[in-house]
């Protein structure tokens, strides 16, 4: 680009970048949750527990799962094809949505009771949580 003007430079390439890089700045990186992904409610009580949960060969691992109310889950699909993690129980209802192999999505489980897991893929694969 030709600048007939000295100030043309000025307007043309330098307040743009001047602009763009102000408005990078102030934005920040976000700390929104992925789609699909469930949240974490803020607690004050440091026993609340992490339980990681596997899905490898078409198999949650464990089947079976005692947790206390507070406690997260932590589903991780160790398969090379994606599962999509669901419960409709009265307990906990929730749907993780599809996602891949090395991804893991969290549930935390607020209130007693028990919660039938289900991948929507894979109709054999169920996994049974009592809260309690």
């Amino acid at each position: 680009m030709n600048y007939s003007k000295p100030y043309h430079f000025f307007v043309y390439r330098l307040i743009p970048v001047a602009m763009l890089t102000s408005f990078i700045f102030a934005c920040g990186e976000s700390e929104a949750p992925k789609q699909g992904a469930e949240t974490t409610p803020p607690t004050d009580s440091a026993a609340m527990r992490e339980i990681v949960v596997s899905q490898k060969d078409k198999q949650f691992a464990p089947t079976e799962l005692k947790i206390k109310t507070g406690d997260s889950v932590s589903f991780r699909n160790d398969d090379p094809f994606f599962h999509n993690v669901f419960s409709f129980s009265e307990t906990r209802v929730f749907d993780l949505g599809s996602y891949p192999q090395g991804e893991t999505r969290k549930v935390v489980f607020d209130k007693p009771g028990e919660v039938e897991v289900e991948c929507a893929i894979h109709e054999n694969m169920k996994l049974k949580i009592i809260v309690e």
